[in-house]
């Protein structure tokens, strides 16, 4: 374990532990929470009662933990913020702070599937937040008065807990997991923001049927196991649509023996650039699609040209030249594919301008294009092809990359390249300054409306050979 990691789980264990300890001293449980069952109107709560309605949230929250469900980036989310939230409102800061400490409580770390301090770390990081929110919604009620004001105070509580929360476990998976804490956040903030900002009304609702009848806070079953359902579906969607565009590249490479998982290779090496670039969530996204179907148009490549072991000829290399049109064709129908279409007509394109299919120059050409340009050559050049059975070394691929920087590639994403695992410890000979790309005389005015109309561009005669990925 990181030490960076063993420090801040350690933190976060001693700062739970003693905000428990002062929020019991401090924040005695609120009256509300007791569940009645002596039924008397008027009488104040027994002990009994106080902790027979903090033991019925804890089994509520409990329940809540048991199936959580895995997002995108590796943290997991159960509805048992829900009952988390409406213990907060009824008991104040510690009820709020023991309930999520206990309840949250997984088969998988009964099992012992998680190390124990990731377990400690876990409900830390729910109860300090759960006991900051109970400490500002106390504070809130006093300045609020009413029904509609006690609701916004709640919101804000609310907001305080989740955000807290997603905090604390975005640092913690992303010291474990290497991954930017940002990217994190935001990349599991985006598919569970709706039903977040649902939970939150519905857990102040449940708060006030409780002391009604407490029994009835039962119902509210259905709505958090819907609730629920929705994290799953869109857990599930989403691998269902990465696993399937990994199938349909894995089909493509199948068609060439040597080619057989470059795309996935190439989707590594371009996600692992834009992390080094710090490109937002959407566009790693986009570079994890793009990679895996950049090169989709070969469908549309006849097998003489593309298992040809010799150099292709000029009418042949017309054919290759035109699958990121072809590729950019065939994905342009699937909306939600629509920022990597960028990435699939342009990775060929080169950085003076003498790339294809439109012959953009410099920063006209899209940046995650850019990227996936080297992280496919680079891919290309250290994996053996009929035209080269003998690969580079990744130190010989490195200095054509750093040859060609300024010419066929952005010098700026080969820098970013070369802070990656794929090369370390590989000897770097350094930048070579390059002029920047200047159009040739009368070419750029029109160059991009001529070459769209006529996507088999001839392929520049120099450079990295990237002819056949």
């Amino acid at each position: 374990m990181p030490k960076s990691l063993k420090l801040y789980v350690a933190a976060v264990v001693v700062m739970g532990a003693v905000a428990l300890v002062a929020a019991t001293l401090a924040f005695p449980a609120k009256s509300d929470i007791a569940l009645r069952v002596s039924g008397v109107a008027g009488q104040s709560p027994t002990d009994v009662e106080i902790l027979l309605g903090v033991a019925f949230w804890t089994l509520l929250t409990l329940l809540g933990s048991a199936f959580p469900v895995q997002l995108p980036r590796g943290s997991h989310h159960a509805v048992a913020i829900a009952p988390i939230m409406a213990s907060l409102f009824l008991g104040g800061p510690a009820v709020a702070g023991w309930v999520a400490a206990i309840g949250t409580t997984e088969v998988r770390e009964v099992r012992g599937r998680i190390p124990w301090y990731g377990t400690l770390a876990n409900h830390a990081g729910l109860a300090i937040p759960a006991i900051v929110a109970g400490i500002v919604y106390s504070f809130a009620q006093k300045l609020f008065v009413g029904p509609v004001t006690d609701f916004a105070a709640a919101m804000i509580a609310a907001a305080v807990f989740l955000a807290g929360n997603l905090l604390l476990a975005s640092v913690l998976l992303g010291l474990r997991t290497g991954q930017h804490i940002s990217e994190v956040a935001v990349g599991d903030l985006r598919g569970i923001a709706g039903s977040w900002i649902a939970l939150a009304p519905l857990a102040w609702l449940m708060s006030i049927i409780y002391g009604v009848q407490w029994w009835a806070t039962g119902l509210f079953a259905v709505p958090l196991y819907s609730t629920r359902m929705a994290y799953r579906r869109f857990v599930e969607m989403r691998d269902m649509f990465t696993q399937t565009i990994g199938a349909l590249a894995e089909a493509v490479d199948k068609r060439d023996p040597f080619t057989a998982k470059h795309s996935h290779r190439v989707k590594e090496i371009a996600v692992d650039i834009g992390r080094v670039m710090r490109v937002t969530d959407g566009e790693l996204e986009a570079l994890e699609w793009g990679g895996l179907l950049h090169d989709v148009g070969k469908i549309g490549v006849p097998d003489n040209v593309l298992l040809k072991q010799e150099r292709l000829n000029r009418e042949e290399r017309m054919i290759m030249n035109a699958h990121p049109v072809l590729g950019a064709q065939i994905i342009a129908p699937v909306t939600k594919l629509a920022p990597e279409l960028p990435i699939i007509r342009h990775h060929h394109e080169w950085y003076n301008g003498s790339g294809y299919p439109d012959r953009l120059i410099g920063d006209e050409i899209p940046k995650l294009a850019r990227i996936l340009h080297v992280a496919d050559a680079f891919e290309a050049m250290t994996a053996a092809r009929p035209y080269r059975m003998t690969p580079l070394t990744a130190e010989q691929a490195l200095g054509e990359l750093r040859k060609f920087a300024g010419i066929q590639f952005d010098p700026v994403i080969v820098d970013a390249f070369v802070k990656t695992r794929h090369v370390d410890g590989v000897p770097d000979p350094g930048r070579t300054v390059q002029p920047r790309p200047i159009p040739l005389i009368g070419q750029a005015a029109g160059r991009i409306a001529a070459v769209a109309t006529s996507p088999t561009q001839t392929a520049p005669s120099v450079g990295v050979t990237t002819e056949r990925t």
